[in-house]
């Protein structure tokens, strides 16, 4: 599957948005169920432990992917390079951060699904890489203009009464357009 054109950079941005929209809700479900004994009668306590609380660092590098699957439509060049090699380090921190938390005690349908988001980020930024210096930018209506307008020479009120006194019009050639 060749990622050229707007179609390409639309694909890749959504891709990673989803997955890191994936690792965010992945993050905050329950990971873990801690039993603790009591002592007769008292019940077991059990404690539900997040993905967040497994792996703190989970939601950041989930937000990471998601701000860059923005910034892949404001940049062009060299910082769409930069954003892609940013996706790769956000996308396999989440995959190792996901995979670190596996154990005997760790339910393993959310990890494993995180780690997938993780792998899909790294996917769209190494796309990114290749693929992102033929991808198009945002309009030139967005950018600073490359030069500098002159301003527009101001008459003074003296000079627009002689002006007038000659029968001249000081409005010509200042009308708006």
């Amino acid at each position: 599957m060749t990622f050229q054109g707007r179609r390409g950079l639309t694909t890749v941005a959504v891709a990673c948005a989803v997955a890191a929209a994936v690792v965010l809700l992945a993050a905050t479900r329950s990971w873990q169920d801690l039993v603790t004994a009591q002592p007769a009668p008292l019940p077991p306590v059990t404690e539900h432990r997040t993905g967040t609380d497994v792996a703190p660092w989970l939601p950041a590098l989930g937000v990471v992917a998601l701000a860059g699957a923005g910034a892949l439509f404001a940049t062009r060049a060299a910082a769409r390079l930069a954003v892609g090699v940013l996706l790769v380090l956000a996308g396999l921190g989440t995959a190792v951060a996901s995979l670190v938390t596996l154990d005997d005690h760790v339910n393993a349908g959310w990890p494993l699904l995180s780690t997938l988001g993780g792998l899909i980020i790294v996917a769209a930024g190494a796309v990114t890489i290749r693929t992102g210096r033929s991808w198009p930018g945002m309009s030139a209506r967005y950018e600073r203009p490359s030069q500098a307008v002159p301003p527009k020479a101001t008459a003074s009120q003296t000079e627009l009464w002689d002006a007038l006194d000659r029968g001249e019009d000081p409005t010509e050639g200042h009308r708006p357009e």
